[in-house]
């Protein structure tokens, strides 16, 4: 039995909205616009999967994700105590970065740090992870999972794309495959191997909504 995997990226927040690093911070609330794209997920979650669907459930430790899924969760009749975290989960680590605004980076280093194709990093953050990190977190996540329980995670921009990578396939990233982005609050289907699109989100797309 191929793994059946239901993946979404949370929703806006106030460091999204204002264009600052976030990577591993610990608590970044919602914004008014992101409360409204975690309803609309729950609103098309619920629509596939009805009340109280029996999956496991996985959130990243941060509080958006964690506020993503709490919304999600009253859509479905999922207490969110039923919700599992778990750190593997968590966003690219932008070290030195966190907590800074983009345009601040950009012009201390003098020149763009994302790559305007692919919306994804040109360079390493300082003291921060890069993608072969990324994905060797996440398959030692995959390793430990029952394949026979469909599953609800609840991740975020780079993170979710490598995971969409290391299950459906993506572009090569500096050694790894990165699937193609995706809005802020949309939700993927992936099982046995293949990848559809079960809601679009409303939020913006590329790392600065990581």
């Amino acid at each position: 039995m191929g793994m059946d995997l239901i993946l979404a990226r949370h929703a806006e927040t106030v460091f999204n909205a204002a264009a600052r690093m976030q990577g591993h911070m610990a608590h970044t609330p919602l914004t008014r616009s992101g409360i409204a794209q975690a309803e609309a997920m729950g609103e098309a979650l619920r629509s596939v999967l009805g009340d109280a669907p029996d999956r496991d459930f996985w959130v990243s430790p941060s509080g958006r994700t964690q506020q993503t899924a709490a919304i999600v969760g009253e859509h479905l009749g999922v207490p969110f105590f039923t919700w599992r975290q778990d750190r593997r989960l968590l966003e690219i680590d932008v070290g030195e970065w966190e907590g800074r605004y983009y345009a601040d980076i950009v012009a201390e280093l003098g020149e763009s740090i994302v790559c305007p194709d692919r919306r994804l990093f040109r360079v390493p953050p300082p003291a921060g992870e890069w993608f072969p990190e990324i994905a060797a977190r996440l398959t030692d996540w995959l390793s430990e999972l029952d394949p026979s329980r469909p599953i609800l995670a609840i991740s975020h921009g780079i993170t979710a794309r490598v995971l969409r990578g290391i299950l459906v396939g993506g572009q090569d990233w500096h050694g790894v495959p990165v699937a193609a982005d995706a809005p802020q609050g949309t939700v993927f289907h992936i099982k046995d191997g293949a990848e559809t699109m079960l809601h679009v989100g409303s939020g913006a797309q590329g790392v600065r909504a990581a």
